[in-house]
């Protein structure tokens, strides 16, 4: 399990020695606040969703739902799974929360930080995932939302069919591996491969009716998780 986190951090830094210079280019400063706060408060954490634009915008839209269910979001705009591994430790796995719901790789299709490899994207999510469960977290591994095009990428035609084959890829790990998969897509997409209409405005992130679909979902998912011995 540890070789595997320290080859995908490895093949990370190499992608970000390459990659364009940034400071903080995991945007660790984000949330350093809040998780000291619930640290200085000696807080119980039971889930905390680690994510993109679509975890930060259901925590925004719908925080009702993450308060009543002692949910904490940890999803920052716009970014890939490289950025996700960086700050998993400070943001996840410090906070000691009963289970993580891990839920990457739209940006990672889009090439947000670089070409899209899907192998890449895959060993991320893993790392995360081994990461928890080596401290004694549980974990949900989420589907890629569905999309059949991205706005600020139209020159990537084949979107649906990456999603599709990276979750095949991930529901079948999480089954090799007992881990809980919840899948938004199925639910959420139309014949096509992109998202319902009335779910969302730009087809990439879901409004409060594309939430509410998700909600169940992901209650139901949590709770199975935390059943696992």
């Amino acid at each position: 399990m540890k070789s595997s986190i320290f080859l995908a951090i490895a093949l990370l830094l190499c992608e970000l020695i390459n990659a364009q210079s940034a400071v903080d280019f995991a945007n660790l400063a984000k949330y350093k606040d809040d998780n000291t706060a619930i640290l200085n408060a000696k807080k119980k954490v039971d889930v905390v969703f680690m994510g993109n634009s679509i975890t930060e915008g259901w925590v925004k839209n719908h925080s009702a739902f993450f308060a009543d269910n002692n949910y904490i979001g940890r999803g920052i705009s716009g970014q890939t799974s490289s950025q996700m591994l960086l700050r998993f430790q400070n943001d996840v796995v410090s906070l000691k929360p009963k289970l993580v719901v891990i839920n990457a790789g739209t940006n990672d299709i889009a090439q947000n930080t670089g070409a899209y490899d899907q192998d890449f994207t895959f060993n991320n999510i893993k790392a995360m995932a081994d990461m928890a469960r080596s401290n004694g977290i549980k974990v949900i591994i989420a589907s890629v939302l569905p999309a059949a095009a991205f706005p600020w990428r139209k020159d990537i035609t084949d979107v649906s069919q990456k999603v599709d084959a990276l979750n095949s890829k991930l529901k079948q790990y999480s089954l090799n591996n007992k881990l809980v998969f919840v899948d938004y897509n199925t639910a959420m997409r139309n014949e096509k491969g992109g998202m319902r209409e009335g779910l969302s405005k730009d087809g990439i992130h879901p409004e409060s009716a594309g939430y509410s679909i998700m909600e169940p979902l992901i209650k139901s998912a949590v709770n199975k998780a935390l059943s696992k011995k």
